[in-house]
Formats: C-alpha cells, structure tokens, sequence
C-alpha cells in the first residue's frame, strides 16, 4: 500500500490524471487520511457493551468489527469527527487532542 510518506510530491502531479479522475472503484482504502486528525478518540473496552451503535455512523468506517464484536479504532482512516463519542451511550469512547 503507498502511503504519503513514500510518494514524491515534487513529480507527483506529473502523475495525475486529467482533472484527478479516478479510474477505478475501491480505493479509498489506499488513501491514508488518519493523518488530516486534530483530535482522536479512544476506545475504552472495559465499558464497551459491543452494542455496536458507533459503527455505523462512522463515515470514514474507521471502527473495525471482527466475529461481531468492535475492536480499536483504524486509526490510518480516522479523522477525528468525533461523531462515535457522541453517539456512543456508555462512555466507552473518549475524545480529545492529539499528541503528536
């Protein structure tokens, strides 16, 4: 997978495509965006009761569910909306700055 990290910015545009038009289907996952975060939640599995409420107002499907049960955050993915904390009725998602 590239990453920002590894893609040249000074011919990068030379690379485009006409308009930035995307060719393909199913690349969002290749495009990191965790990295445009100012604040970051976490996950606090203790108080967690796996109700499963966070995921699907996640618009960046940054919260991962494996056998049916969430697990911690994707964090390559999110962008800090904060939208989980809000959504979340057992204060198992905290929310702050982060450090960097």
């Amino acid at each position: 997978m590239i990453q920002a990290k590894d893609i040249n910015f000074n011919s990068a545009w030379q690379e485009m495509t006409p308009g930035g038009e995307i060719y393909e289907g199913g690349t969002a996952a290749q495009t990191i965006t965790g990295e445009w975060r100012a604040n970051v939640p976490a996950f606090l599995e203790d108080k967690c009761k796996q109700c499963l409420l966070c995921v699907p107002f996640c618009p960046d499907a940054s919260i991962p569910v494996v056998d049916g049960k969430r697990v911690d955050f994707d964090f390559d993915h999110c962008k800090g909306c904060g939208i989980c904390y809000k959504v979340c009725p057992f204060g198992a998602i905290t929310f702050g700055k982060e450090e960097k």
